[in-house]
């Protein structure tokens, strides 16, 4: 969504249609999220707890786009771009996280 936000900022006089642009802004977090989410979860048998991860992606994709419109508003498209880089190198902090602690045991099990 920060994408498609920064597009339409840098192409503002040029298209007339930016209400649509960010229409398509709006619907485009929630179709890569899902996916990615689902993607990422394919290692689960279960396709429940895919769906929801698959859910909570789209959604927090969508989230980390609305925080990007004060940014907008403040920074401007500099500050757009730098706050995309930042979510790009979380993402990467947060994927290798999660694959870390893939395949170690749950605490507690009883072995010494």
């Amino acid at each position: 969504m920060t994408t498609f936000q920064i597009f339409v900022a840098l192409n503002e006089e040029r298209y007339e249609l930016n209400g649509f642009l960010l229409g398509a802004a709006l619907f485009a977090p929630l179709g890569i999220g899902a996916v990615c989410g689902w993607y990422r979860s394919y290692p689960l048998d279960n396709i429940w707890q895919r769906g929801v991860i698959a859910v909570l992606a789209a959604i927090g994709a969508m989230l980390i786009g609305f925080l990007a419109a004060p940014i907008n508003q403040f920074l401007g498209v500099l500050g757009m771009i730098v706050w995309l880089l930042v979510n790009i190198g979380f993402g990467i902090l947060a994927t290798r996280w999660a694959i870390s602690g893939r395949g170690e045991s749950g605490s507690g099990t009883g072995t010494a």
